[in-house]
Parts: structure tokens; sequence; C-alpha cells
């Protein structure tokens, strides 16, 4: 159900470092999370207040193996793969979606790193084996070239993952020459080179996402830790470092399509956890007409929960098969991963996301109840985190109007 990435590497076995769990699955690695998502709610509101996980919920997770899923094995991460990723993910929203998302945001960029940087860089960034990477796409701040590197400078907001991370990326724009349009440049800077701002929890939803700014003043970034273009519009048709050092398709897909699968694991996993708190409340709350009943012989409650539930199944489906998608377009080589092939899976978890809040908003939300949806209900919370993904650039503008318009341009070869 879950099979790791397939590595296949010119490196001998025996010059890998060891993962701390060697014999770890990834049918392992996923049962964790499932374990660890309930204990998770009963500590949103605690986790909303900080406005990050607590400290030993990231021990936690970090002895689980949760930030080493993505990182090469020949760096001691564990390489198994997307699939298991997004699935461990998607089991942590459904126990709080801030900290789903504020995982996820944290150690999904090693696949980026993985895939778009070359083995001297990927050696020193992933050295510590743990890899958590916060990554902003608007560009910010400035860069000042040095003879070996960059001086970086500025704030970038909505680093989601920077309480516990280790490194960032970012994205700025550097003036060129005879009238030319400023260039992008995509930089990594580890944490001693930039600090987290404490301007997180003010939103309507996710706020204990860890989605803080970053502030650089005059952080240095070598050379090696720049590329010189935005992430996402990386073309990986020819091929990509990562796919080359470790012989590995995944370390070669499209970063546009899988960041934007993303949302839709993490709408999954929302959704699921508020027809959790749904299902207790047909258990245990009666009808307000009679006959007064128990809500779960109630057939207007039946059709309700029916209704949510296939919504919900319906997009965790799409889901998993986008991200096999995804996986088997890496398998079929480089130049299957074309804008179109991205653009259409971006869709994918566009619709995703629409059935899970159709499920949440239009079912769930409106027949709990007024009693079960109180400031800090768990049904509640989820409709408040969902709002607030909506207003997240990746769906209310990449996917809601972007994703169909550079789509229908791809097919149909129009500049």
């Amino acid at each position: 159900m879950c099979a790791a990435m397939t590595a296949v590497t010119s490196v001998p076995e025996h010059a890998f470092p060891s993962p701390p769990e060697p014999r770890l699955t990834p049918a392992e690695i996923i049962a964790r999370a499932e374990a660890i998502a309930p204990t998770l709610i009963g500590r949103q509101a605690e986790t909303e207040r900080r406005t990050f996980y607590a400290q030993d919920t990231h021990e936690e997770f970090a002895r689980a193996g949760f930030y080493r899923i993505l990182v090469p094995r020949r760096y001691g991460g564990y390489e198994f793969g997307t699939d298991t990723f997004l699935r461990v993910a998607m089991a942590l929203a459904r126990g709080c979606p801030s900290t789903g998302w504020m995982y996820l945001f944290g150690a999904a960029h090693a696949l980026a790193v993985a895939t778009l940087f070359d083995e001297r860089a990927q050696a020193e960034l992933f050295s510590s084996g743990d890899f958590i990477c916060p990554a902003t796409v608007a560009p910010s701040g400035t860069a000042e070239r040095t003879a070996d590197g960059w001086v970086i400078n500025g704030v970038w907001s909505y680093a989601s993952g920077s309480p516990y991370a280790t490194h960032f990326i970012g994205h700025t724009l550097v003036p060129q020459a005879d009238g030319q349009p400023p260039a992008p440049l995509l930089f990594i800077a580890p944490r001693d080179q930039w600090k987290r701002l404490d301007d997180w929890g003010q939103q309507l939803g996710l706020k204990g996402s860890g989605s803080h700014s970053v502030a650089i003043d005059n952080g240095r970034v070598p050379d090696h830790f720049t590329r010189g273009f935005h992430m996402s519009q990386v073309t990986v048709t020819e091929g990509t470092p990562g796919r080359a050092l470790h012989g590995n398709p995944e370390y070669g897909g499209g970063p546009l399509s899988f960041m934007l699968l993303e949302l839709g694991a993490l709408a999954v996993g929302m959704a699921k956890g508020a027809l959790d708190a749904y299902e207790d409340l047909m258990l245990t709350r009666t009808t307000i007409y009679p006959p007064i009943v128990l809500r779960v012989e109630d057939p207007d409650f039946q059709l309700r929960y029916g209704e949510a539930t296939g919504m919900i199944s319906t997009a965790e489906a799409a889901l998993l098969n986008g991200i096999q998608q995804w996986r088997d377009t890496c398998a079929e080589g480089p130049e299957a991963f074309t804008r179109e092939q991205e653009w259409r899976l971006a869709t994918i978890s566009r619709e995703v996301v629409r059935l899970c809040w159709r499920a949440v908003e239009g079912e769930l939300f409106p027949t709990a109840g007024s009693s079960s949806v109180r400031h800090g209900d768990r049904i509640e919370r989820v409709w408040r985190d969902m709002s607030t993904l909506h207003s997240h650039a990746g769906y209310a503008v990449v996917l809601k109007s972007m994703a169909n318009r550079e789509l229908t341009k791809a097919r149909f070869n129009i500049e």
C-alpha cells in the first residue's frame, strides 16, 4: 500500500549512514502517526495559544522518524517517499489541523532540496539527519553578491514550520543590468542566519501552525545553497541533480505539483477530524424535536452523515490516486513531467479541497448544533482552520484560477 521510494544508487550500501531505525518500514511510520494523532486533539487549545506545537510533541515526531521521511538514505534519512509522507501529514492533521500544517510545511521541502541541489549542497544541508525547512514563495528582501555567495536581508512572511526549523527557503529578486527585469533567486539559509518573529496567532484559523515571519539581517548564504529560479517555475523534463545523484525517480518529480497536492492532504485530514467529532455527536446527542432519539437513529442526521462521508471518502481516494499518478510520472522519466501534467495533477488537489470543504461547511458544521460549534469545539476549530486554508495563496490564487489557465495554455500550446 505504501511502498518506499525505489532507491537505486551508485553509492555502495555500506557508504550510507544508517538512520536511527534501519528496519523501520513505511507502514510502521504511518501507524505511529495514526497513534499519535488522537493525543493531539486535547492539546489543540494550548497549541493555538503557543502558536506552534509543543517541544515534547516535536521530540516525539523526531523519535518517530517523521523529519527523515523524505531525506535521502545517502544522508541518514528513510527515503520512504511522497505517499508515506502525505499519509503521515494527513493523520496528524486529523488530530490537530495546526499541528499537521506546521509539520507538513516544515518537513516537506526535504524533497525539493534532494531534487534541485547538487551533492555538495545536499551533504551539508542534510548533515544532521532531521531536516525541517519552511519555505515561502513570495519574493522579498534583497541579495547582494559577494565573492563566494550572497548577503541576504529582509523579512519573509508565513514561514510555516519555523519554530523548530533547521533551515529556511526563501526567494528574492536580484536586479539585472541593461534594463533587464530582476531575476529570481532561491536561497537556503541555515538556522543561525535568521530569526523567527513573534507575529503569528491573530488569524481566524491555523493559529497553532507556526507560520511566523522569518527575518534575516546580513545573513550569509553560500553560492551552492542558491539556485537561479523560482521553485514554482522549475522545469524537470531534462532531469534533476537529485535523480542523478540518488538514482530515485521521486527526486526528479515536479516540485510545483507536489506542493499543491500537499494542500489536498491537509484538507482530507482536517475533514476526517470533523467527521470524527460529528460521529461523537451522533452517538451522544439527541434530536431537538419529537421523536426524541439519538441522532444516530434520526433519518436526517443519517443523511447528513452519509453525504459528508461520501464526499470525504471520494476526496481521499482522489488524493491518493493523484499521489500515485505523481509517482508514476516520476517513474516514466524526466520527459513525462511536462507543465501540462504538473497543472493537471494540481487540479486534482483543488477538487479534493472543494469536496472536503463542501462536507464540512455544507453538511457537518451547520447540523452539529450551535452548542457544538462554540469557540474551541472541535468542529468549530476545523471550520476556522479550513476557512483559513482557503486564504492560502496556493489555493486562493494558484489552484482556483492560475491552474485552470496554465493547464489550458499548456494543453493547447498557447504562450
